[in-house]
């Protein structure tokens, strides 16, 4: 692009504080030097709950680097000019909300943040704004009146999109210098209050960092991915959309409002597979522009030393909980949610375990997941490490095993300990990888880096999965990253590796990367009777078993011959996996795809608002 855009607005849910994955990309996309030289000036906008305890405890820590120069909340008003408080006191007034206005830091860089307390708006304005929704775009908020997610968005959305004006983001500038982008269908309200109250005068940019609706169809059936994604190929060639298959899905609140994302000048989507699922939501989706925008990794330079150390204090970790010392370190750093699909890693540590018993080698895989991201009190998992051995033993009656976790550990864990015999699985359901946090066995000198560095092999071989910046972190380091062909990562480590392979004098296969080992349990066996998205959807949880049993074997075995068998074989897996990070980074994800995708916005019809898709 020839010049700097002056100004974008992130309207998203974690815009005053990271919870997920979106967190993750702000914080990427926002701290990359490429960004800020390309965009002047940003503001998040999100919701606040001042009722929240742990939500207002995190937005008030320092490692939330946020300065607050307005907050009704928190009684701060000196650090804005008297017109500009007394602007934002009469907008408080007027939706009876809070306004909080300040500054966060993402890597080197501020930017401004506006968040809004909608726990008891004025019913007036946000009910006049629903009539609206409904009358432009079809969206009928008495339906889904039991939605509180979907409520808190639609009461914020107006006074957002009143302190931006208080704060003056457009002052002087056209359609083309001012751009809103709606992280997920969370952001879409704001797009919404801005189309209606200053129609043509924005440019508007849905960012899918999922598709709601196919993750819903994919969870919600024992045939997960290898149903849904099956179902979805036969129907592209058939022209077939996702009603067409599936059923109407209006009785979805996120699929009605994602369903207006072709209101937008542009849509973009993190992963290659978040395009056809777009597009299979059918109409004007069909044609619409979708760029690709992958998720980028933070690049971190590192030594064989380094790795080595790091190695050696998991292996130390491993000697003090098991009583040996892993050839082989294995992790899996995730959500404890259905769509990690964690119990694929024990279908391919079952036929790794017999692989290393023939070359007598050792191995332990550290699964670092909680329904309970807060943590435990550390008093507690001491007590626990003392009484019955956390986290090697766990129980579920006392706080310790919660929700996912206790099935996890107590169908999945627990029985592959009992049958391996030169591997194990540790569940740390704890976050904070220090002493401090894990208990007096994990050494006093590890910090979560040391599990990214240290580790041989990554595991992520998800049912849904729009892109996973987890997964291939860790390639940064010289790791193996096995995921699962659903992953939207797998498309832009191919593209970099494809592109590495071009170099001259490059010895890499991209047909054969030995940093990424990818599981197919999509890809039905030939013969099978798959003519239809019909035939797809008899693809029960016994089908995706057997598929899953059988491929899980492949995915072992190729993961086994990658394995480094000396350090000259670990500095080239570290050599490889730098060279692919380089590729992957947030500076280049911004140059080839996030500002090319602005710049389209910019030339890209919109549909009109006056002529409303039906939801």
């Amino acid at each position: 692009m020839d010049s700097a855009i002056p100004l974008v607005i992130h309207a998203t849910h974690e815009a005053g504080v990271k919870v997920g994955g979106i967190g993750a990309v702000l914080d990427g996309l926002l701290g990359a030097d490429a960004y800020n030289r390309s965009v002047s000036r940003s503001v998040l906008v999100g919701p606040l709950n001042g009722k929240d305890s742990v939500e207002m405890e995190r937005l008030n820590s320092p490692r939330n680097k946020m300065t607050i120069r307005y907050s009704s909340l928190h009684g701060i008003f000196d650090g804005v000019k008297p017109a500009l408080h007394d602007a934002l006191q009469g907008i408080e007034q007027s939706f009876q909300i809070a306004l909080l206005y300040g500054t966060r830091r993402f890597g080197a860089y501020e930017h401004e943040i506006v968040l809004v307390d909608a726990t008891n708006p004025a019913s007036g304005p946000v009910n006049e704004f629903r009539y609206h929704v409904w009358q432009n775009y079809g969206i009928d908020s008495g339906r889904y009146a039991l939605a509180d997610e979907m409520n808190l968005y639609f009461s914020i959305a107006q006074p957002l999109f009143s302190a931006l004006k208080a704060i003056g983001v457009d002052a002087g500038l056209s359609q083309n210098e001012r751009f809103i982008i709606a992280h997920e269908w969370l952001g879409m309200p704001v797009v919404f209050a801005a189309q209606m109250n200053e129609p043509n005068r924005w440019r508007t940019i849905f960012y899918a960092h999922e598709m709601a609706t196919a993750r819903l169809l994919v969870e919600a059936h024992g045939g997960h991915d290898t149903r849904f994604y099956n179902a979805l190929f036969r129907a592209q060639e058939r022209g077939q959309s996702l009603d067409d298959v599936f059923g109407n899905h209006d009785f979805y609140f996120k699929h009605a409002i994602i369903r207006q994302a072709v209101r937008c000048d542009n849509i973009f989507a993190v992963g290659d597979l978040v395009v056809p699922e777009l597009r299979f939501l059918g109409g004007d989706f069909a044609h619409k522009n979708i760029d690709l925008v992958y998720n980028g990794v933070t690049v971190h330079p590192i030594t064989l030393a380094e790795k080595l150390a790091s190695k050696r204090l998991l292996q130390d970790y491993c000697q003090n909980l098991l009583g040996y010392r892993p050839d082989y370190i294995f992790s899996h750093v995730t959500r404890m949610v259905l769509s990690k699909g964690m119990w694929r890693d024990i279908r391919v540590m079952e036929h790794l375990d017999r692989m290393l018993a023939e070359v007598k080698k050792t191995a332990v895989l550290f699964v670092l997941s909680t329904s309970q991201p807060a943590g435990r009190r550390s008093e507690w998992v001491h007590a626990w490490e003392q009484q019955y051995g956390w986290p090697v033993g766990h129980r579920s009656d006392n706080g310790d095993l919660i929700d996912a976790e206790t099935s996890f550990f107590f169908n999945g864990v627990e029985p592959f300990n009992r049958r391996a015999g030169d591997s194990r699985i540790v569940l740390i359901n704890q976050f904070g990888w220090d002493q401090r946090s894990c208990g007096q066995r994990m050494p006093a000198e590890m910090s979560f880096m040391d599990l990214r560095r240290g580790s041989d092999v990554e595991f992520g071989q998800s049912i849904y999965e729009p892109f996973g910046i987890a997964q291939v972190e860790p390639l940064n380091f010289g790791a193996i990253s096995c995921v699962s062909n659903v992953c939207g990562c797998v498309g832009f480590v191919n593209r970099v590796a494809q592109a590495l392979a071009a170099e001259e004098g490059s010895t890499l296969d991209p047909n054969d990367n030995p940093n990424l080992v990818v599981a197919d349990y999509v890809s039905l066996p030939n013969g099978y009777p798959l003519f239809s998205p019909q035939d797809a959807l008899s693809i029960d949880q016994p089908t995706r078993d057997w598929i899953e049993g059988t491929n899980s074997g492949d995915t072992a075995w190729r993961i086994f011959r990658r394995l480094p068998q000396d350090e000259a074989g670990m500095e080239k897996m570290i050599e490889n996996g730098e060279a692919l990070a380089k590729g992957m980074s947030w500076d280049v994800v911004v140059r080839d795809y996030f500002m090319p995708g602005l710049e389209r916005a910019r030339v890209t019809q919109a549909v009109s608002l006056r002529t409303p898709t039906a939801s």
